[in-house]
C-alpha cells in the first residue's frame, strides 16, 4: 500500500507520524526547511495532549526536558492576584501538564520518528507546492523552497496538510480566503535566563487584553541548578494593518515596546529586568483564521495550524495539534486508509476546534484579566469585590470544558 504523505514536519505532522507507524500504518513525512533544528520559545501542553504523547512512548523523554507546570496565577496592570489554580498532576490530572521550548519538543519527536520510522522517514528540504488527486491515491509535487525547482513527485493513500498557517492544502482549497486575521495586537516573544518565580513551576498572565506579560519556566535543567529558563510574551494592543507575513519572527530590539512595561516590577517579577536579560527578542502579529466548513476533500485533509490556528491564547495551538494526530489515527484505524475515516476524523474535530478559535477571541480563560481591569482599573482590595468566586470559577471551568481538558473528560480518556 502506498504510504500516507504528512506535509509538515512539526509537532502535529511529528506526533501524526509516531501514532500511525505505532498503528501499522506506512508514513513519510516532508518538511520544507533542508535542517530542522531547535528554533522558537517556550509553549505549554495541556494535560489531554500530554496524554497522547504519553500513549506514544514520550513522557519519560519531556519529563527530562520539560517543566511540570504546577501552577497557573492571573494578576491585574498593578500585579494584585485575580486567580490562581493548581495545574497538572497538582490539580489531580492523571498525567502532568509541561511547559517545554517549542524547539526541544520538536526534535524530542524528530528523534523518536527517526528512530521508530527508521532514517529517510522525514525528507528535508521538500515544499509541498500542491497536489494531484486520483483515484485510489494523491501525488504530492515538491520543491525547493530557496529556488523554487521541481525535485519529486511521491504517490501517497493520503496526504495530510501539517504545513501551518501558511497552508499550501488549506490555500488549495481556498484560494481566496486571503491574509490571516490580525486581531491588532503584537506579541514580542523570547526566553531569558533568571531566577525562578512562585515557586519555580508557575505559569503567570499579567495585565489585560490590550496589555499583558505572559512568564512561565521551560527548562528541568535549569530548574535542577536553581534557575530558571524563562519564556515570556509581551503583548500590545498596536492596531493597523497585519505586518506582511515575510516580517513575521522578525529580531527586534527591547526598545519597540519596552517603555510599556516600565513599570511593572513586582515584589514576584521584574518584567523589565527579563526583557532586558533576552538575547534576542522575537516580534510576531496576534493572529488566527476563520473557522472553515470543511476540511476533508476525498484523500486529503488537515490537522493543527493548517486546520485551525488559534490565538495563543488557554495554551492549546499545539496540544490541539497533537489531538488531532491522535484522532486521526484511530479514525484510520478503524476504518482503514480511505476517505470515510478522513471525514470521520474531521466530524470529530473541526467544530471543537472551530468552537476553541472562537473562545479565544473572547480571551477565553483570560478573560479574568479583562473584567478586572474594566471593572477596577485602579485596582482592588480584594478580587471579590470585583468577581465573585462563583464567576472565577465558572469562566475556568467553562474553558477547559470546550477545549476538552477537564479533570473529568482527561483522567476518563
Amino acid at each position: 500500500m502506498r504510504p500516507v504523505l504528512i506535509a509538515g514536519g512539526g509537532i502535529g505532522g511529528l506526533t501524526a507520524a509516531l501514532a500511525l507507524h505505532r498503528a501499522g500504518i506506512q508514513v513519510r513525512v516532508f518538511e520544507g526547511v533542508r535542517t530542522i533544528r531547535p528554533l522558537g520559545v517556550g509553549i505549554n501542553l495541556l494535560p489531554h495532549s500530554v496524554k497522547v504523547l504519553a500513549d506514544l512512548g514520550m513522557l519519560s523523554a519531556l519529563a527530562a526536558t520539560a517543566i511540570e507546570t504546577e501552577a497557573l496565577v492571573y494578576f491585574n496592570k498593578l500585579g494584585q492576584r485575580i486567580w490562581s489554580e493548581p495545574r497538572g498532576i497538582a490539580a489531580g490530572y492523571d498525567v502532568p501538564q509541561f511547559s517545554v521550548h517549542r524547539g526541544e519538543l520538536q526534535f524530542l519527536l524528530l528523534q523518536a520518528v527517526e528512530a521508530r520510522l527508521g532514517a529517510g522517514s522525514v525528507e528535508t528540504g521538500h515544499h509541498l507546492a500542491g497536489f494531484d488527486s486520483e483515484p485510489g491515491g494523491v501525488t504530492a509535487v515538491f520543491t525547493d523552497r530557496p529556488n523554487g525547482a521541481e525535485i519529486a513527485r511521491v504517490a501517497g493513500s493520503l496526504l495530510v496538510g501539517a504545513d501551518g498557517i501558511h497552508s499550501v492544502v488549506r490555500r488549495s482549497f481556498y484560494p481566496d480566503e486571503g491574509p490571516a486575521v490580525f486581531s491588532g495586537r503584537t506579541l514580542w516573544r523570547a526566553v531569558t535566563e533568571s531566577q525562578p518565580f512562585l515557586g519555580g513551576r508557575t505559569m503567570v498572565m499579567v495585565g489585560h487584553e490590550s496589555q499583558k506579560f505572559v512568564s512561565y519556566p521551560i527548562s528541568a535543567a535549569e530548574h535542577r541548578r536553581g534557575r530558571s529558563l524563562t519564556n515570556w510574551i509581551a503583548e500590545l494592543r498596536v492596531g493597523g494593518e497585519a505586518p506582511s507575513r515575510h516580517d513575521w519572527n522578525k529580531e527586534v530590539p527591547a526598545s519597540v515596546f519596552r517603555d510599556s512595561f516600565a513599570g511593572w516590577r513586582f515584589d514576584w517579577l521584574d518584567v523589565p529586568g527579563l526583557i532586558d536579560g533576552a538575547r534576542a527578542i522575537y516580534e510576531f502579529p496576534m493572529v488566527d483564521r476563520d473557522p472553515l466548513p470543511q476540511w476533508t476533500f476525498g484523500l486529503v485533509t488537515m490537522l493543527g495550524d493548517a486546520a485551525h490556528p488559534m490565538y495563543p491564547i488557554g495554551s492549546n495551538g499545539a496540544s490541539q495539534a497533537i489531538l488531532d494526530a491522535a484522532a486521526l489515527t484511530r479514525r484510520i484505524a478503524e476504518r482503514g486508509v480511505t476517505a470515510a475515516a478522513l471525514e470521520a476524523y474531521e466530524e470529530d474535530r473541526r467544530g471543537l476546534t472551530g468552537a476553541i478559535v472562537l473562545a479565544n477571541r473572547q480571551n477565553g480563560p483570560e478573560r479574568v484579566m479583562q473584567i478586572a481591569e474594566e471593572r477596577a482599573p485602579n485596582g482592588f482590595a480584594h478580587i471579590h469585590e470585583v468577581i465573585s468566586q462563583a464567576e472565577l470559577e465558572e469562566i475556568a471551568a467553562r474553558y477547559k470544558r470546550t477545549a476538552g481538558f477537564s479533570r473529568e473528560q482527561v483522567n476518563r480518556g
